[in-house]
C-alpha cells in the first residue's frame, strides 16, 4: 500500500486570512503589538504553542498560553462568522476524489491543527471520507518532529519506502526527511521554493494539476 500524507494549510486549504485575522486579535486583545502579517504566515503549520513561541521570540515575557488561548477564541469566533471563508485550492478535490478511486493508495492529513480544527476543515468541505489517518496536534509533537508521519505509517502498515508527505513549508520537508519519508513541496502555500528545496524536498509542484502524474510515477 502506498501511504500519502497531505499538510493542511496551505496545501490543501487557503488558510492564511483567517490564521492572520486570528493571530492579531489574539496579541491585540493582550495589549500587545501584533507580529507581521509575512511573520505569521511563515509559522503557519507548527503547533500553535510552539508558533506563538516563535512569534514572541525566544525568552520572551509574552503570556504564551495566554496568546494560545485568545487565538482559539478568536479563530473560533472567525468560524463562526457568515463570512467565513476558507477554500480549498483549485483542483485539490479532484485530485483527492482521483487518488481515493485508487485500490492501492491510502490517504493520510498530518497538520498542525488540533483535532477538532481539522475535522471541521474536512466537513466543510465534505472530505472526512477521503482519510484514512488524521494525525494532528493533538496525537505528536509539533512539526519538523516526525511523530505525526511515523504515527500514520503505523496505524496503516506502510513503510517508509511507501509512503510521502506532500506539504508547503520548511516544516512538512523536514518532518519528511526525519522520518524517512518522501518529501513533496508545493509552491502555492506559505514558504517560498528555495526554503523548500533547502529543507529537503524531494521534488516541487507548482499546479494541483501536475500533482496526479507526480504521484502516479512516484514510485514507477
Amino acid at each position: 500500500m502506498r501511504l500519502v500524507l497531505f499538510d493542511c494549510d496551505g496545501t490543501l486549504v487557503d488558510s492564511q486570512h483567517i490564521i492572520i485575522a486570528a493571530m492579531r486579535q489574539a496579541y491585540g486583545s493582550l495589549g500587545l503589538p501584533s507580529p507581521e502579517d509575512s511573520a505569521i504566515r511563515e509559522i503557519i503549520g507548527l503547533s500553535l504553542p510552539d508558533a506563538v513561541s516563535r512569534l514572541s521570540g525566544e525568552g520572551s515575557p509574552h503570556p504564551i498560553p495566554d496568546l494560545v488561548q485568545a487565538y482559539k477564541d478568536a479563530y473560533f469566533v472567525a468560524r463562526s462568522s457568515p463570512d467565513f471563508h476558507e477554500p480549498l485550492y483549485p483542483g485539490l478535490r479532484e485530485l483527492l476524489d482521483a487518488l481515493r478511486e485508487k485500490d492501492d493508495w491510502l490517504l493520510g492529513v498530518a497538520t498542525g491543527k488540533s483535532r477538532r480544527g481539522l475535522l471541521s476543515v474536512l466537513d466543510h468541505h465534505g472530505l472526512r471520507d477521503h482519510f484514512i489517518t488524521l494525525q494532528t496536534a493533538d496525537d505528536a509533537p509539533s512539526k519538523p518532529h516526525p511523530g505525526m508521519a511515523l504515527r500514520a505509517m503505523e496505524e496503516t502498515g506502510a513503510s517508509p519506502q511507501e509512503t510521502l508527505l506532500i506539504g508547503d513549508t520548511s516544516f512538512d520537508m523536514m518532518l519528511a526527511k526525519a522520518a524517512g519519508i518522501g518529501a513533496l513541496g508545493v509552491t502555492w502555500g506559505y514558504h517560498p521554493a528555495t526554503v523548500l528545496l533547502s529543507a529537503g524536498a524531494d521534488a516541487l509542484v507548482h499546479k494541483s494539476g501536475d500533482l496526479l502524474p507526480l504521484l502516479d510515477q512516484w514510485w514507477n
